[in-house]
């Protein structure tokens, strides 16, 4: 369904505080200020002095200059890179008539093993039954083959399979294609039954439950223990060794480990510890200090030029936890001559060579497995968990089973970075000429590297620093080849300005592009009602591709955009490109309690190019759709002195099923002729969370600019460096 310029000009709630060029007066303003405009209103402004809409097309300026996205996007850099050791991915006969895979990217849920198995399936004529995958230990011959990431694991595999190593040897068939069929995920069954072994599971001998005591603040450092003794005498303990200080590319989380019989016995003796601290590198700061922070770094906007129209607005996004059900965890068996490591890691190259210089031992003394995980969103691309886990096993003597609580996970653990946006869009004689975002956020630690370690210490060079020369770099890289705008916005700058604040971050999925996106959708609905144009005629006016206005117009149809809705209820709509693929998202929302919003009814159209499983791209969109319900309206984190209040799944509010709406619409549009497969992993937030933000500003009148947008601390927090009491079930008599 497509709305034209000449339809109605659509009724909306007015906003509260709405921006410069927004009401009648700040255009008459402009006007009795600038002959310019005094000559542009006698062609352009309609009834009550506003632009009202045209049925003449506006000269619509390209985008300047073009997106870095469109030459290279992170995705074709790591397939390119990829290519050249495809053919050493291990491919194999097994028994029974059967082929099996070692997968070189971590499966975390996102349905990657699915995938990559229906299309060797289809690549050796093999029904899929006959396809087993593995998980691939750390392999240095992959070099940059073996990191996960950047929504490219199905692209650059899919690019890959005809050089997939030993396919000459390899059974073969006549089976029909699954490529493009729904195909339930592999491991669905394993995963519901219980029978899928995450890094918890692994059936390591003698290795022992630890967990670690942490700081009351983020790295605080340690400096003793003051009852060791009375401790060590609990029931269960076995060990208790603070983690030694490391210099290593990534440093070791400040803590002191406990093993014991028991994770019950861990959890006592971990509270039961009195340790003492030196404070962290961020006491004292809170969200509103890092915002400051933040705020201070951007330059301010220039004047626009004389005559013109503009809508702007200052936004911030609070730290977002990554969350994931299985937290940080890994096993450890380190021996005077040898280690062996289980952990769920997307970078584990990197992870073996450190390891392996940390316990000084040669590189093929060090077995790395990576283990399919829980969730993942990023996070694991660092090997913190690991790290701990092989420091507290070398200390203590024994094969070690660490595990983060949920409390560690969501303090002491990786956070997507807080980061404050300001953005501005400037119109012209009824178009848009110029499209300006700047972005702070708390520096992303890529010390990860591209996962090998020669780039890895390049980048975090020199030690210590929380900003170096190369993290800037590799931060500003994945910035310019992540961060897509559909639209022909003319003159377009966006700009990003890490503020070195020392907290540990990483990469959340969209890290960079959803907060970025999210500013653009909300400024495009205000461009919109400035204009007095319909947001998704609108849109379809001034995006730039094809498939972006096809996507668009289906959801606008199934999702009947424009239709009558009751008090307080209101649609939303976003677009979005990332990773070469396209999708639009139609939401509705009952607004009618601002502080207690329900996503009711959503419409998702995705182009991915090529769909390879379209039950599991469906899934992902779902999920994606989840994510964006959550950090939209509800999930953060509050640092007060130092450390995020948040510690438990009860306090940090991450969707629950009742917040999910039960209308739920995917719609995966076919496979366009000549056109690359796209990404998937990272596609599903940013469209769905535009339209979320848009669908409350329609609904309640309020102009999204503080994210989450519903914030409260309604929960007594868990004491800093404590974990909460267990909760004790009693079984019946």
């Amino acid at each position: 369904m497509e709305h034209s310029e000449s339809g109605a000009v659509p009724t909306h709630v007015p906003l509260q505080d709405e921006p410069p060029g927004m009401r009648r007066r700040d255009l008459l303003g402009y006007a009795a200020s600038a002959p310019l405009v005094s000559a542009a209103a006698a062609a352009t402004v309609g009834l009550g002095g506003i632009a009202a809409p045209s049925s003449a097309k506006a000269a619509i300026l390209p985008m300047t200059p073009p997106d870095t996205t469109d030459l290279i996007d992170i995705g074709d850099a790591v397939t390119l890179t990829a290519l050249p050791t495809m053919p050493l991915v291990k491919v194999t006969n097994i028994a029974n008539g059967r082929v099996r895979l070692e997968l070189p990217r971590l499966e975390s849920g996102q349905g990657i093993a699915t995938a990559a198995a229906m299309m060797l399936a289809d690549k050796l004529r093999l029904p899929l039954s006959a396809i087993e995958v593995g998980s691939a230990d750390a392999s240095p011959e992959l070099i940059f083959n073996q990191l996960t990431g950047g929504s490219s694991s199905v692209r650059s595999l899919h690019a890959g399979m005809p050089l997939l190593g030993g396919l000459g040897g390899l059974l073969s068939g006549s089976a029909n294609a699954v490529v493009g069929q729904r195909t339930t995920r592999l491991d669905a069954l394993d995963i519901v039954t219980g029978r899928k072994k995450f890094s918890m599971d692994q059936a390591v001998p003698e290795a022992k439950p630890t967990m670690v005591c942490r700081p009351p603040t983020i790295n605080g450092k340690f400096v003793r223990i003051n009852n060791l003794n009375t401790v060590t005498a609990m029931p269960g303990v076995l060990g208790i060794a603070p983690i030694p200080a490391t210099n290593g590319i990534v440093p070791t989380p400040p803590g002191v480990a406990v093993m014991a019989e028991t994770f019950g016995q861990a959890w006592a003796a971990v509270n039961a510890l009195d340790v003492t601290w030196t404070a962290g590198p961020v006491a004292g700061e809170s969200n509103a200090s890092i915002q400051q922070k933040l705020k201070g770094a951007l330059l301010p906007f220039l004047l626009p030029p004389l005559g013109a129209l503009t809508v702007e607005g200052e936004f911030e996004f609070a730290a977002v936890s990554h969350c994931p059900m299985e937290t940080e965890c890994a096993i450890a068996d380190v021996r005077a001559d040898r280690a062996e490591i289980w952990s769920g890691l997307q970078s584990p190259i990197v992870t073996q060579q450190a390891i392996a210089i940390e316990l000084g031992l040669p590189l093929d003394k060090v077995k790395v497995h990576a283990v399919p995980s829980g969730g993942s969103f990023g996070r694991r691309l660092f090997w913190d968990a690991t790290l701990q886990a092989v420091q507290a096993s070398k200390a203590l003597g024994r094969p070690c089973k660490l595990m983060y609580h949920r409390t560690d996970d969501m303090r002491h653990g990786r956070v997507r970075p807080p980061m404050f946006h300001r953005a501005r869009a400037t119109m012209l004689l009824g178009q848009v000429i110029a499209f300006e975002q700047r972005i702070a956020g708390v520096r992303l630690d890529t010390r990860h590297g591209f996962g090998e370690m020669l780039g890895a210490a390049a980048i975090a060079l020199p030690n210590g620093f929380p900003q170096t020369v190369g993290n800037f770099g590799i931060e500003q890289v994945m910035f310019k080849t992540m961060v897509t705008s559909p639209y022909n916005f003319g003159v377009t700058t966006k700009l990003l300005t890490p503020v070195p604040i020392d907290m540990n971050t990483c990469s959340y999925r969209s890290v960079h592009i959803q907060p970025s996106r999210l500013v653009e959708e909300i400024l495009v609905d205000d461009m919109a009602r400035a204009l007095r144009k319909d947001p998704v005629a609108f849109r379809l006016e001034y995006l730039r591709l094809p498939r972006a206005r096809a996507v668009l117009k289906a959801a606008a149809a199934a999702a009947q955009w424009g239709k009558a809705m009751p008090a307080g209820f209101a649609q939303g709509v976003g677009v979005h490109q990332e990773s070469k693929s396209f999708t639009a998202c139609i939401v509705e929302l009952d607004g009618r309690v601002p502080t207690d919003v329900k996503v009711i009814r959503a419409t998702i159209v995705i182009d991915v190019g090529t769909p390879i499983n379209p039950s599991g791209i469906e899934a992902q969109m779902q999920g994606g759709l989840c994510e964006s319900i959550s950090i939209v309206l509800t999930a953060g984190l509050h640092i007060q002195n130092g450390l995020p209040l948040e510690g438990s799944y009860s306090q940090y509010h991450f969707a629950r099923m009742k917040n999910y709406p039960k209308d739920v619409k995917v719609i995966i549009m076919p496979a366009s002729t000549g056109e690359a497969i796209g990404g998937l992993g990272e596609v599903g937030l940013s469209a769905s969370s535009g339209a979320i933000a848009n669908a409350y500003a329609r609904a309640t009148g309020r102009k999204p600019r503080s994210f989450p947008l519903n914030f409260p601390v309604d929960f007594t927090p868990i004491p800093p460096g404590k974990l909460p009491t267990p909760v004790v079930v009693p079984v019946p008599a």
